[in-house]
C-alpha cells in the first residue's frame, strides 16, 4: 500500500511535459489511453475485418518537427497553444519529433500548423 501512495505522490509531482511524456509511453508502448475524463482505460485487441482503416481519420497530433531558425517566435506559439511555461515549451522546441497537440480536429489541426509554420517552425500532423 505504500508502494502504491509513493507512485500516486510521484504521478501527482510530474510537470507538465513529464506528464506528456508518459501519456506517450503508456500509449504507445502499452496501449494504455486516457480516457475523456481522466481515467485511464487499455486499448481493446487489435483485429477485426480491416473495415476500420477505411474510415477516414478524424483525430490528427500536430508534431512540432524542427523549431526553425525562429526558435523564440515558436516557442511563444507552443506556448499559447499549449498553455505551458516558459522552460517546458522551450524543452518542447527543442526536443523536436514531440506532439504540440494530440487528438485535435483536422481543422483545428490545420489551424495549429499555419501558426507555427507562420512562426518559422516545421510541421506535420499524423
Amino acid at each position: 500500500m505504500a508502494d502504491l501512495k509513493k507512485l500516486a505522490e510521484e504521478i501527482v509531482g510530474l510537470t507538465l511535459l513529464e506528464a506528456q511524456e508518459l501519456k506517450t509511453i503508456l500509449k504507445d508502448e502499452y496501449g494504455i489511453e486516457p480516457a475523456a475524463g481522466g481515467a485511464v482505460m487499455m486499448a481493446g485487441p487489435g483485429g477485426g475485418d480491416g473495415g476500420e482503416a477505411a474510415e477516414e481519420k478524424t483525430e490528427f497530433d500536430v508534431i512540432l518537427v524542427a523549431a526553425g531558425a525562429q526558435k523564440i517566435n515558436v516557442i511563444k506559439e507552443v506556448r499559447g497553444i499549449t498553455g505551458l511555461g516558459l522552460k517546458e515549451a522551450k524543452d518542447l522546441v527543442e526536443a523536436g519529433g514531440k506532439a504540440v497537440k494530440e487528438g485535435v480536429d483536422k481543422a483545428e489541426a490545420e489551424d495549429l500548423k499555419a501558426k507555427l509554420e507562420a512562426a518559422g517552425a516545421e510541421v506535420e500532423l499524423k
